[in-house]
């Protein structure tokens, strides 16, 4: 490219393109972006086909039953997921008077977080702070590293495979997982329970149990027990994992401390192994990146405090010491 193309590549650029590309790489494909904002598919290839000849570049391979971006469509779509978390923030950033006075702390979870040593810290900054303001939204753990990643909320809660660049995570709690049965199934109202009485069993999962995904450990024992090749039903949520176990659609895995309420309500029955359990981090996530509001910095500050101080042990739910 030439300098005086790159000094008027910003003038001439059509900045809703930008958005558009990052909507139809979030959703993996044409049709389910015309369907997210509410366009006509040939509305967004025709911005996809104007995006590339502006840049220059081929973005995304469009084949039958193959949809993946090119290293430059890569690279591109991470300077827009910027851009956006940068225009999320501007309705906060020009409200600095509202937000000295008053503060926001938004908050992107996995589903059924439970923690009593999290509750703590809300309890505790809640008291100190009362003007402060607080949103909690329910998604799934990759999704929850998208929304921080893109500045869509201050903070995120969830599960972790890998390293989470360019964001900062530190260990929130940990749980342990077992398995367990409903009333219905016809191992709840056996004397005892061996190990091999789970073979062959259908089984229910959560969509990351899976190698390679955050809870591979549960995939793992699973495996070893020899349940069945195949998951007989899936979410991303606890609570339909819940529903769908005491349903008898199949075992399925859950933390022990969250299950306990069940277990001794007579609605869920631990099955084997006892020991040896799957353990898993759940973490909170920040953007280094993101340009905090007061609020924002005091919490974060707040729950490192309160955490740094607490042994990762003792946030460990699960197994009775």
């Amino acid at each position: 490219m030439t300098q005086p193309y790159r000094q008027r590549f910003p003038w001439n650029l059509d900045w809703n393109l930008l958005r558009t590309f990052m909507v139809v790489v979030e959703q993996q494909g044409i049709s389910k972006a015309a369907h997210f904002l509410g366009l006509k598919q040939p509305t967004i290839s025709a911005a996809l086909k104007r995006l590339e000849e502006h840049t220059g570049r081929t973005l995304i391979i469009r084949k039958p039953n193959e949809f993946s971006l090119t290293r430059s469509g890569q690279v591109l779509y991470t300077e827009c997921a910027k851009i956006f978390g940068s225009v999320s923030q501007l309705p906060s950033l020009l409200d600095l008077a509202h937000a000295e006075l008053r503060g926001h702390v938004s908050i992107a979870t996995t589903s059924h977080v439970i923690s009593e040593h999290f509750d703590e810290i809300l309890n505790k900054f809640s008291n100190q702070h009362p003007q402060v303001t607080y949103s909690f939204s329910v998604s799934e753990s990759d999704e929850v590293k998208t929304i921080v990643m893109q500045n869509r909320a201050s903070f995120g809660i969830c599960l972790l495979h890998g390293s989470p660049t360019p964001l900062e995570s530190v260990i929130l709690y940990r749980e342990y997982f077992g398995l367990y049965c409903g009333r219905r199934h016809p191992l709840f109202h056996q004397p005892d329970i061996a190990p091999e009485h789970l073979q062959g069993e259908p089984f229910v999962a959560f969509q990351t149990e899976a190698e390679g995904g955050p809870l591979e450990a549960i995939y793992r024992l699973r495996s070893q027990l020899g349940l069945a090749n195949s998951r007989r039903g899936s979410s991303s949520s606890l609570n339909e994992i819940r529903r769908m176990i005491m349903a008898n659609i199949g075992i399925g895995a859950l933390p022990l401390h969250v299950a306990q309420q069940d277990v001794e309500a007579g609605h869920l029955r631990q099955l084997p192994p006892y020991e040896n359990l799957p353990l898993v981090n759940i973490h909170l996530l920040s953007n280094p990146a993101r340009r905090q509001s007061d609020a924002e910095a005091t919490f974060l500050s707040a729950c490192m405090a309160e955490l740094s101080a607490i042994d990762v042990a003792e946030r460990t739910y699960g197994i009775e010491g």
